[in-house]
């Protein structure tokens, strides 16, 4: 193909592999520590700007409304916790009045049915996401009249392939509320984990035992969830190569269909909670990079597939099929399958994504409040992506989600040239072939398994945004990479 990017890969001498890998692993250190974006849409929500506001969502709400009968996915956002967790970066309320909560839910009901007047029930929800916060922050009747009011106005399915899923703070929940979320439509559930050693969890200010994931996790089963899905953080103070071996060796033991293993993102600078934590006692990058092997090697082993950046799935959860087939898909929840072309949110601070645009509700409970008291939607900015924004997020999609870029895939949908459209990214990208990063070949980039490492800084490549076409540029907003 005229413009290929094809050059041969270096051949490493055997008997030199652990000497090499330990020299590149330095030199990703080096190179590639440093901050840069998670992807979870492209352009990042640090581009949205408030010139895309309530009117130019509604607008393209309704044109997407009108123009399809595709399923929709719902994300509602419930930012209240009982209690502080340091290491915390999203966007949460913290009380123990239950009357915040009940404000909240009257504020979220009036947004729910402004939205539904744009929506109906024309299109089935076949996605639904509770996340925070703590959800189960709300008690069961909280939220019974919460599920009753999205079916009132939206149209909630009960198909065996729907994905209905709430993040659940172990400590906030029992064997009885579970049943109850089972019984209010939810087939899935994510335990908030992060680590088994007490020391850490101490650290982190969340305590909560082994046996009571345990436990929550019988339940589950027992009450036939379809995934029981854990979240685990590495890279957090206190925690040691030992202790999260041991951490590992519990969650093996437990068997969750889905674990994501997210890296900690120190940013005191920007959450207020993180600054309770000393720094001192963060593990170095080296130490995290080793422990980032030790967890892709135990979960491989032990029968996960490493799919994307931060998720192991079993082969047969509905994650791996999407990507065996090409259809896996990364938003702001992570990974998920590719089963509704539009996302509504629901709530302060959520984001809604439909077609080329994106939105973001008033990300202050005032701001939420005084937006809906005003009779307007909660929107405060967003984005409308450019043609250029949408071939480079289709490529940085495919990296994300399948560990590769069909070039002529992407040649035949955009009409364009690859190797002539990113020329200036062509040396960046042969530069990390001859690092091992990645193999390009005529039609195709291919991702290593030394390059799921750097996968970030990968898709930086193709990221217009970043002040250069080189791994180093990032702006300071972003949490590092390694």
């Amino acid at each position: 193909m005229e413009g290929s990017m094809s050059i041969v890969q270096p051949v490493v001498d055997g008997g030199t592999k652990r000497r090499v890998e330990a020299e590149q692993r330095d030199t990703l250190i080096a190179k590639y520590a440093i901050g840069g974006p998670r992807y979870t849409s492209y352009p990042t929500a640090v581009h949205f700007t408030p010139e895309f506001d309530s009117q130019c969502y509604q607008q393209q709400a309704k044109i997407r409304a009108l123009d399809s009968i595709a399923p929709l996915s719902l994300y509602i956002h419930i930012p209240f916790c009982r209690n502080i967790c340091y290491y915390c970066a999203c966007n949460k309320v913290v009380t123990k009045d239950q009357n915040a909560a009940g404000r909240y839910l009257g504020y979220l009901g009036k947004e729910i049915s402004m939205q539904s007047k744009i929506w109906g029930k024309r299109r089935p929800v076949m996605q639904l996401h509770f996340g925070g916060g703590t959800p189960t922050f709300l008690d069961g009747a909280q939220l019974t009249e919460l599920m009753h009011h999205l079916a009132s106005h939206f149209c909630l399915t009960d198909s065996e392939s729907r994905e209905y899923s709430i993040e659940i703070d172990p400590r906030s929940v029992t064997t009885d509320s579970l049943a109850l979320l089972k019984g209010l439509g939810f087939n899935r559930i994510s335990l908030g984990v992060q680590d088994f050693d007490e020391a850490v969890q101490k650290a982190i200010n969340r305590q909560q035992s082994f046996t009571l994931v345990e436990a929550l996790t019988q339940s589950a089963r027992l009450y036939q969830f379809k995934s029981v899905s854990y979240d685990l953080i590495y890279g957090l103070p206190q925690q040691t190569l030992e202790s999260l071996r041991r951490t590992l060796e519990q969650v093996v033991a437990l068997s969750p269909d889905r674990i994501a293993f997210y890296n900690y993102a120190h940013l005191p600078e920007r959450f207020s909670s993180q600054r309770a934590i000393d720094r001192q006692g963060l593990p170095t990058v080296q130490e995290k990079i080793a422990m980032l092997s030790m967890i892709s090697n135990t979960l491989v082993a032990a029968g996960y597939l490493h799919i994307g950046m931060d998720h192991f799935v079993k082969p047969d959860d509905e994650l791996a099929i999407a990507q065996r087939e090409g259809k896996l898909q990364r938003n702001f929840q992570g990974y998920s399958t590719c089963m509704a072309s539009d996302l509504v949110g629901l709530g302060v601070s959520a984001i809604s994504n439909l077609q080329n645009t994106y939105a973001q509700n008033d990300k202050t409970l005032s701001g939420y409040y005084q937006r809906l008291d005003h009779n307007d939607f909660a929107v405060c900015r967003g984005y409308t992506s450019s043609p250029d924004d949408q071939l480079r997020n289709a490529v940085i999609m495919q990296i994300i989600c399948k560990l590769e870029v069909d070039i002529q895939a992407i040649e035949q949908e955009f009409s364009i040239t690859f190797s002539d459209y990113f020329r200036s990214e062509r040396d960046v990208l042969i530069r990390m072939q001859a690092e091992g990063l990645l193999s390009l070949r005529n039609d195709k980039i291919e991702i290593t398994e030394l390059g799921r490492v750097v996968l970030r800084n990968i898709c930086m490549v193709f990221d217009g945004y970043l002040q250069s076409n080189t791994p180093a540029g990032a702006p300071a907003q972003y949490s590092s990479v390694l």
